[in-house]
């Protein structure tokens, strides 16, 4: 070959890669705006924030403010309930359990009470009847300390009931603990243990955990604590339509029925401010929809701020991760941060 080839050769080489980097460069996402945002809002979130963003099978985006990085541990409060939605849906997966089977198939002490009615879809879209803890999110949280799942529910059961089971949605800490109980009987083992087994360790969680440090039982409804990296993991499953890795975790079957409005049509008895106005699905608010009903943003914002959430249709998934009491003037900036991410990714979401 003779000189003059091997010129041409080498500067088409170096052409090439040069226009494969100013592909690459021009293909990636501005998120000043989106960081901007954090740092005008930090002191209102608390000062301590991580924020994810992941796009096309990997995390294009982290900013991390204050103390907080990727890897801190911090309770999540009612984001829990997602994980718990979705550990009840792997055993519908494995037909050990059906959706609209009564609880008292699994919990005896329902029927004893005259609760036979009460079903696992109920307990996941909280429309039990039986009565709430009144007052704040902060109240429901604060249990009383019970040593056992087992306890807990037993004394749930014996509650007097506000409606009967289906007629009204009320927005509370029973029906995913309910839930919750009905898989310890199914499978013999703790759910915090369960929990590890089947979901967690699968999607390598590796700090997440429902296990109470002060001994007392497990909470579904909103005792996990968790790190950004770690719930991160868990919403690339849910927006890979149950795959993590090659391994499936959730059939896209179950995925699609915890993301459909559940019960839309129901008077509702209590729900968060932050989350007025928004649908519920199972174990996780409908955000947003399209024009015929169905789910385009699933989130699962947490009592202590933090905030999950998936776009279906912009086919990406973001938190943000604090640990300060949740209220309308963080909601506003976690709708302000997914417009600013909306517009750093691109794309026009659902028509």
């Amino acid at each position: 070959m003779s000189l003059k080839v091997n010129s041409i050769c080498l500067s088409c080489s170096i052409l090439s890669l040069f226009l494969l980097f100013f592909q690459f460069s021009f293909s990636q996402s501005d998120f000043s705006q989106v960081d901007a945002l954090l740092q005008k809002n930090q002191k209102l979130l608390g000062n301590d924030v991580v924020a994810i963003i992941y796009k096309d099978g990997k995390v294009v985006h982290t900013k991390e403010l204050g103390e907080f990085n990727a890897k801190t541990l911090a309770p999540i409060a009612s984001s829990s309930k997602w994980l718990t939605a979705a550990l009840v849906m792997q055993f519908v997966d494995e037909g050990k359990l059906n959706l609209d089977d009564p609880v008292s198939k699994y919990l005896p002490v329902f029927e004893k009470y005259m609760k036979n009615y009460v079903t696992i879809r109920q307990c996941l879209g909280h429309t039990t009847g039986i009565e709430n803890d009144k007052g704040s999110l902060l109240k429901m949280v604060q249990r009383s300390k019970y040593m056992t799942l087992e306890e807990e529910v037993n004394a749930f059961a014996a509650k007097e009931i506000s409606n009967n089971a289906g007629t009204e949605f009320h927005y509370g800490g029973i029906g995913l603990n309910v839930a919750g109980r009905v898989l310890e009987v199914i499978s013999k083992k703790s759910f915090d243990r369960l929990i590890q087994e089947k979901l967690l360790r699968p999607l390598k969680m590796k700090q997440t955990s429902f296990m109470n440090e002060n001994g007392y039982a497990p909470n579904p409804s909103g005792g996990a604590r968790s790190t950004a990296n770690d719930y991160i993991n868990f919403l690339s499953m849910i927006l890979s339509k149950g795959m993590f890795e090659g391994k499936r975790i959730l059939s896209e079957k179950s995925i699609e029925e915890m993301q459909k409005p559940q019960f839309t049509n129901l008077p509702v008895k209590y729900t968060p401010k932050v989350a007025e106005g928004f649908h519920y699905g199972l174990g996780e608010w409908i955000q947003e929809e399209d024009a015929s009903g169905n789910s385009t943003v699933v989130s699962c914002p947490g009592l202590f701020g933090t905030w999950p959430y998936i776009d279906k249709c912009r086919n990406y998934a973001a938190i943000i991760f604090v640990k300060t009491l949740l209220n309308e003037q963080k909601k506003d900036v976690a709708i302000q941060f997914k417009g600013a991410v909306d517009e750093a990714v691109g794309g026009n979401g659902c028509k």
